[in-house]
């Protein structure tokens, strides 16, 4: 029989996340093996509005008011859309996100998020450098626009709240607006301009010049199927291309698949999904500098390097039921009125998975009942924002060196 290949930390899943925790570990000394079953960065990490946003002081909570709460329940709303089949399975998470969106229990999502979103970009920053990927990064920041008197009143009061936490905002008249991005039409009557974010134009492009840094550290990338990780003596072992691989530290960060590995071995973290879909535009007649989130709408137009992206919001569906992109067929005459958009640049829309917690903060630190097993997933909307925050913090932990941020807001024991 074949001895296993030694490695001193694997990590299981390689999107942005993974990626980014290898090469963390592989700063403080480790021999690192990522692993995945699929191409890096191919999953959750493809599909999104590139944005490392400093500015995501306030994670995503469940509606409170009743008209958003109506338009939701009754379908009519395109910021969200859900399965009902999905509904009995996905309750639990559901109240539990609901009870903590409360007025009481919403500030702690708050504060715990904070350190990670406070060094999202000086931990990434080094890493693009370094990677030769700075021509992905755009500078621009991103603008929140309103069409109406009640979304404008929404964005103007979480502006005013977003100086409170050291954050650059810019209120923009409708003229201004028009001097940002010119091809905006007048249905956007302002808007809020957030500059200190930064956007990757390809985040996809961004893991594999990640993951192209870590193989020329001395990092080492295999297939592997994370349903074959099992604990082995002293450590963990996985089954991958190559045969096996063993190593005291198994670090994962799946992203929505973490929770059912987690779930296998005896963890109950109290998970859903918020599932996402986007389509590429052809940008001819409409080009833009900023991403744009329109408020009424709950959708994103952001400027990548194929074209214009429309990024949906959530869909609370099961992981892998079958698509349903009613959504963008929704937006997709929506978005044309507020920018000139061209043609479709694929047959079918993408469609991925956010893993989101119900208290809105990820899951990073040690498996108590495992020794050798660490988590890191449940980053929701800001994978991409948090990936570098989130593996220096978990690179600390596995080499027992004292941690930059508290790492008690994240911790597995929470559930």
């Amino acid at each position: 029989m074949q001895a296993a290949q030694r490695s001193d930390v694997v990590v299981v899943g390689a999107g942005i996340v993974g990626t980014t925790l290898a090469l963390k570990l592989q700063a403080h000394g480790h021999a690192v093996t990522l692993i995945d079953r699929d191409h890096p960065g191919a999953a959750t990490s493809f599909g999104n509005a590139g944005l490392i946003e400093r500015s995501a002081v306030f994670p995503y909570a469940f509606p409170r008011d009743l008209r958003t709460l109506v338009a939701y329940a009754l379908q009519r709303s395109p910021a969200a859309h859900y399965h009902w089949q999905a509904l009995p399975s996905l309750l639990p998470y559901l109240v539990a996100y609901w009870r903590h969106s409360s007025a009481r229990n919403y500030p702690a999502a708050i504060m715990g998020a904070l350190p990670l979103i406070e060094h999202s970009w000086s931990e990434h920053a080094p890493l693009i450098e370094a990677a030769g990927a700075s021509a992905l990064v755009n500078r621009h920041g991103w603008i929140k626009v309103w069409r109406s008197e009640r979304a404008e009143r929404i964005a103007l009061r979480q502006a005013e709240q977003s100086r409170d936490y050291g954050l650059s905002v810019r209120v923009l008249s409708s003229a201004e607006l028009r001097v940002a991005e010119p091809n905006l039409s007048a249905v956007a009557q302002g808007g809020v301009h957030y500059p200190d974010s930064r956007q990757i134009q390809d985040p996809f492009d961004l893991t594999l010049a990640y993951l192209k840094l870590f193989e020329h550290r001395g990092g080492r990338f295999l297939r592997g199927d994370a349903d074959t990780l099992i604990a082995d003596g002293d450590g963990w072992q996985i089954n991958t291309s190559i045969g096996h691989v063993h190593a005291p530290q198994a670090a994962i960060a799946m992203g929505p698949w973490g929770e059912s590995l987690a779930r296998r071995l005896g963890y109950r973290l109290n998970m859903g999904v918020k599932r996402g879909y986007h389509m590429h535009f052809d940008r001819s007649a409409a080009s833009l500098s900023h991403v744009i989130v329109d408020v009424d709408n709950g959708y994103a137009l952001a400027p990548m390097k194929k074209g214009i992206r429309l990024t949906t919001g959530a869909e609370f569906a099961h992981r892998d039921a079958p698509s349903t992109p009613v959504q963008l067929e929704t937006l997709e005459p929506i978005a044309r009125r507020l920018l000139p958009i061209g043609a479709r640049l694929e047959a079918s829309p993408w469609l991925g998975a956010r893993p989101c917690t119900a208290d809105m903060l990820p899951v990073i630190g040690p498996a108590p009942a495992h020794r050798g097993l660490w988590f890191c997933f449940g980053h929701a909307h800001h994978g991409l924002t948090q990936a570098a925050s989130s593996g220096r913090l978990l690179a600390e932990m596995i080499s027992g060196h004292e941690t930059y941020i508290d790492p008690t807001p994240y911790r597995v024991e929470r559930f």
